[in-house]
């Protein structure tokens, strides 16, 4: 296989934390260097392309903010498709600019869709509303299935729970391991799956999605999963390395 273009995640490839991992910033430059189109792909909501960008250039490593590609960009893309431009949102800022982008209206009046990502806010009322709306009819769209982040904060799939278990309904997740989200970044880049590699750090979501999507994928071990883990999976990742310093075939 040539590969021709990339999608890789950030935490526990790239970055810890705020911290760069030891080999990314030569990866990067390597990439970049070589002209390959780049999708850097985050199941998180929370954060806009500009301040990835940001984080990124603190950290040392530099990324046009055109490479970011984010869950709430992605839902933003999903939404464009479809019938009906009113939203109930259970999220922050950066979700709501893309939506706003999109061209929705943020309501509590009869919602064609309730969509949930990520906030600190979250309460009794928003849960109520969003089962009320789910059960009557609304669309139910969740930007990524993860459950907890850093330090166990509840995240999108957390926030999605109650709502499910109220309303009988369940989400549909934009973010991996759903292939759509790979199939809109390939979009994003004009690449193609059969020439593409994702790199991730997580079994579960990085390269099932990159699985199902048919790309080749690279797993590292700087992250979430470890080699006993792939074990325990019906599938295997194409390539396994222990971080991105080692990756010899990009």
């Amino acid at each position: 296989m040539t590969i021709k273009s990339v999608i890789c995640d950030i935490d526990g490839v790239l970055l810890h934390d705020n911290h760069p991992v030891p080999g990314a910033d030569v990866f990067l430059a390597r990439i970049q260097e070589a002209g390959m189109p780049l999708v850097i792909l985050t199941n998180y909501p929370s954060q806009t392309a500009q301040d990835l960008a940001n984080r990124f250039s603190s950290a040392g490593l530099e990324v046009p903010e055109s490479a970011f590609y984010t869950s709430a960009m992605a839902t933003a893309d999903f939404l464009r498709r479809q019938d009906g431009k009113k939203a109930y949102v259970v999220g922050e800022g950066a979700l709501v600019h893309e939506l706003y982008k999109a061209g929705f209206t943020i309501t509590d009046i009869n919602p064609d869709f309730v969509i949930v990502g990520e906030t600190r806010s979250y309460n009794w009322d928003m849960m109520h509303k969003a089962a009320y709306f789910v059960a009557n009819g609304a669309r139910f769209i969740a930007t990524n299935p993860d459950s907890h982040g850093h330090g166990f904060a509840p995240a999108c799939g957390a926030l999605c729970a109650p709502i499910e278990k109220i309303s009988g309904r369940k989400p549909f997740y934009v973010g991996k391991p759903s292939p759509w989200i790979i199939r809109a970044a390939l979009n994003k880049m004009q690449a193609h799956s059969e020439s593409t590699v994702i790199v991730g750090d997580n079994l579960r979501t990085d390269i099932l999605a990159g699985f199902q999507a048919g790309l080749e994928t690279i797993l590292v071990l700087s992250g979430v999963s470890t080699l006993t883990d792939i074990e325990a999976m019906p599938f295997r990742p194409s390539y396994v390395y222990p971080s991105v310093a080692e990756i010899d075939i990009i």
